[in-house]
């Protein structure tokens, strides 16, 4: 099973996400990221078996979840793989601090995950052009309280991403 874990927007973050993604979509074009499907990565684990799962759900728990305020007000564009996106423009260093103690933790419990360095961004386009100027966008506030480990399901339709357990803020 492919595994990662993420910030799981509630559902008015997720509805300002769509609406930045159908703003951007006008601009550049791709293939829009399905809105029941948005989320920020902190770790991606890719392809894990099964009876590694509670493996998996052990190390989280090392991590305290904690409250975090995001302000998403920052659409970028990378050239090198045709993604848009939503960011921030200044990242909360206890967000920071929280991809870096779960990474920790994934790795002091030997489980591989991407090393790829964390970048805090909402992936909104796959296969887009490079527009010519960024919308303005709404800058959207995005109180986090917690975190998730999520399965990436592929059917026919594409893949739908269903949370497996959630950590959170004082529970």
């Amino acid at each position: 099973m492919r595994l990662f874990f993420a910030l799981w927007p509630d559902d008015a973050v997720r509805a300002q996400l769509a609406h930045w993604s159908r703003e951007l979509h006008a601009a550049c074009g791709g293939r829009p990221t399905r809105e029941e499907n948005l989320h920020l990565t902190l770790a991606f684990l890719g392809g894990v078996e099964e009876a590694r799962a509670a493996e998996v759900e052990r190390a989280a728990n090392e991590v305290a979840p904690r409250a975090i305020s995001l302000v998403l007000d920052e659409p970028g564009y990378w050239k090198h793989n045709r993604i848009a996106w939503a960011g921030a423009s200044v990242v909360p260093p206890a967000l920071e601090a929280l991809a870096s103690e779960l990474r920790g933790a994934l790795e002091k419990s030997q489980i591989r995950f991407d090393v790829k360095s964390f970048v805090s961004h909402v992936t909104l386009l796959r296969d887009a052009r490079e527009p010519r100027a960024m919308p303005a966008l709404e800058p959207i506030e995005w109180r986090l309280a917690g975190f998730a480990l999520v399965q990436s399901v592929t059917s026919p339709g594409g893949s739908r991403y269903e949370i497996r357990k959630s950590w959170k803020d004082g529970v």
